[in-house]
């Protein structure tokens, strides 16, 4: 077989060694590369037949991906380090070589909160993005009454973007994470009916379940992760070690169809396009109207104030965005230390040392050699 750095692309698609692939991912408006490289072809053109398979948790998909029941998964950035650490279960060695996206999250409180806020603002909604005191405020009047329940908040999974970008924003108010408020898991799908049964007072999430929120009635989107961490990788493709190993030609392949679906979604004319394919029942099942805005850098704020404009609030490709750098993950560890998931005692070396086994820039690098080669012909 060729090796990998003299690959050629009628090489690559000739020693493909499984063209069949199975491919999960998760009703988010982040899948959009996934979901476009399936309905424009690309997957085909790169010599797979790729079936996609919609999960309902992020907990379900990396079962399926290490049980191998998925060849390949979107996952939230930090997953492949929790995976292959053994965090919530025994260690899979997993790695990434690209980026699916970046941004994308936003936090939404609940309508009740926010009249509350509004209250101790004189009635009036405070300027957004919105600063964590407010609630650091509500959290001083509760703690006076004993009827009060603690704030809850809920994000997609332990070991998420979502998770940390929730906890930086309420910690930039010196509000204590662990002992002032409660935070719990719910997959994305479910976020919209647990804040319209009161169950949460808010969430971080992705597209379009904070437009759905807005749109419902039922929340306020008051902070997007950009404006908490701006460019930040959100989603990454995702595949075993093993599996790697066994179909590298297969997962450069799989890469090179992504890398072309996300260098078509940089045109915003074709985002509207992506918006209506994706609304459809086998993909989000949703109102064009919640999928269209952040697709748009829109984020609607609330059914009173008017949208706010949010340059690449889901970035696909431009500014290296697929690129997946040791720094990313070295930064996703140091976060994950910070919210106690991992041991403080870890070192910077050993830090870079579980990065360098995940984090595969070189396979990147090489995809794209032979995209430029195949453009060249």
């Amino acid at each position: 077989m060729s090796s990998l750095s003299t690959l050629t692309p009628t090489a690559l698609l000739n020693q493909i060694e499984k063209p069949q692939l199975d491919l999960g991912i998760v009703a988010l408006t982040d899948s959009a590369p996934i979901i476009m490289a399936q309905q424009m072809g690309l997957f085909a053109k790169w010599g797979l037949d790729v079936q996609l398979h919609m999960q309902n948790s992020w907990a379900t998909l990396r079962d399926k991906l290490h049980t191998e029941k998925l060849d390949a998964v979107q996952m939230l950035a930090p997953m492949p380090m929790a995976s292959s650490m053994g965090l919530l279960g025994p260690a899979f060695p997993l790695l990434t070589a690209f980026n699916l996206s970046m941004n994308g999250n936003a936090i939404t409180l609940s309508q009740p909160l926010m009249h509350e806020i509004k209250t101790l603002n004189h009635g009036n909604m405070p300027a957004l993005p919105l600063n964590a005191t407010w609630l650091a405020d509500i959290i001083q009047q509760r703690n006076h009454s004993l009827s009060d329940k603690p704030l809850t908040f809920a994000v997609v999974y332990p070991y998420s973007c979502h998770h940390y970008q929730l906890r930086d924003w309420l910690e930039s108010a010196g509000i204590d994470v662990e002992r002032d408020v409660n935070i719990v898991i719910i997959p994305p799908t479910q976020m919209t009916k647990a804040l319209a049964d009161n169950t949460i007072d808010g969430f971080c999430v992705g597209a379009p379940w904070n437009t759905k929120a807005v749109r419902d009635g039922i929340g306020c989107t008051v902070i997007t992760s950009c404006d908490i961490w701006n460019e930040s990788p959100e989603k990454v493709l995702a595949v075993t070690q093993t599996w790697q190993c066994a179909n590298p030609n297969t997962f450069l392949a799989l890469i090179a169809a992504l890398q072309e679906a996300c260098e078509w979604l940089a045109f915003p004319p074709n985002r509207f396009e992506t918006a209506i394919c994706m609304s459809q029942p086998e993909y989000l099942n949703e109102k064009l109207e919640n999928v269209a805005p952040a697709l748009l850098d829109s984020c609607l704020t609330s059914l009173d104030n008017s949208p706010r404009e949010i340059s690449a609030y889901l970035r696909f490709y431009t500014h290296q965005a697929n690129y997946p750098t040791l720094a990313q993950g070295h930064a996703l560890l140091v976060d994950m230390q910070r919210a106690g998931q991992i041991p403080q005692s870890l070192s910077d070396l050993q830090l870079k040392q579980w990065v360098e086994r995940i984090y595969r820039p070189d396979l990147y690098q090489q995809m794209r050699q032979i995209q430029q080669q195949a453009a060249s012909m």
